[in-house]
């Protein structure tokens, strides 16, 4: 059953009480038109109402919905001729991190991203969508091979964080995200990156250094989660919603700060509800982006990347007073 979340409540109903009208119909041949188009016209007024009005961490649920697109969806929507690429040449292949080589509408492209499971079996094959440093190390290894045949990168970022365990720290997860964000900082290649879902902190922004960041519109992007920094500001995760506010982590938000350059709109109702329609978004916006950078001359592409993300974030200085 597709999970439901509490504000929707209204909504299903409505719906479900629509299919069942629908049902009677067509079983019995009673004209309840006028019934119909009463009960779809308040649908769409309730769904206006409840998904133009979501709060901050209605959106960052909206993000976890366990039937939302994941990269291996994305991928099979939109690219031919998919090959993906296994280990990081040191240690083990990561499931938490897929990646490989495809074609988008003819052209070669590189393809990363974290990747969740559907079940308790996928997800303890993926460590639950949470990438160790052999992930990040075999990302890193496609997009310096990606480099090296002038292929462009693309990279669909849903991840709430790092895997944070011992053994991940031991084989240097902090130094291999670091490792990422220079790299791909110099790449001589043009990067995409989009932000399906969660964008999580470093183990977001490993992944996250491009020409265009886009991101969908129910998706979060921030340096930490909002449970995490609820837990951390008032040692209370029951107050993330507050926290959410406060990070200011939604598509207007960091569109508004140039964090991001395109909000890619969503079904209504979540790209959950409809994969193909969420594809074929995808599709228009990849290929506008895809389009743009890969004209750009190499040289300025980087210069660019660099000058923009040296940009991010503004500060002042004063002067304290020197006592006499």
């Amino acid at each position: 059953m597709t999970q439901v979340f509490e504000w929707e409540r209204p909504l299903v109903e409505l719906e479900q009480r629509i299919a069942d009208l629908h049902r009677f119909v067509a079983d019995h041949g009673i004209d309840c038109e006028k019934e119909l188009a009463e009960l779809e016209h308040r649908a769409e007024r309730l769904r206006k109402d409840i998904y133009e009005n979501l709060t901050p961490f209605q959106r960052v649920m909206m993000a976890r919905h366990p039937k939302r697109p994941t990269a291996l969806d994305y991928i099979s929507m939109l690219l031919d001729e998919f090959d993906e690429f296994h280990g990081d040449r040191t240690y083990r292949d990561d499931g938490a991190i897929v990646g490989g080589v495809g074609t988008f509408e003819g052209t070669p492209v590189t393809v990363i991203g974290p990747q969740k499971g559907r079940d308790t079996k996928e997800n303890l094959a993926r460590n639950f969508g949470l990438p160790h440093p052999e992930g990040y190390r075999k990302a890193l290894r496609l997009m310096k091979q990606a480099e090296k045949f002038g292929r462009p990168i693309i990279t669909f970022i849903d991840v709430v964080g790092a895997y944070p365990g011992i053994q991940a720290e031991e084989r240097g997860q902090g130094l291999v995200i670091a490792q990422c964000i220079e790299e791909m900082s110099f790449i001589r290649t043009p990067i995409l990156c989009i932000i399906t879902g969660e964008g999580g902190s470093g183990g977001a922004l490993a992944i996250g250094v491009g020409d265009r960041i886009l991101m969908l519109e129910h998706a979060w992007y921030s340096v930490i989660s909002p449970e995490m920094c609820a837990t951390i500001l008032w040692r209370d995760s029951a107050r993330a919603p507050q926290a959410a506010e406060l990070l200011r982590l939604t598509p207007a938000d960091l569109l508004k700060f140039g964090i991001i350059d395109d909000v890619i709109t969503e079904p209504i109702g979540g790209a959950h509800r409809d994969h193909a329609i969420m594809g074929q978004q995808m599709r228009a916006f990849i290929r506008r982006y895809l389009a743009e950078i890969c004209k750009v001359p190499v040289d300025r592409l980087v210069e660019e990347r660099l000058a923009r993300f040296r940009a991010i974030g503004k500060f002042t200085t004063e002067r304290m007073p020197i006592d006499a």
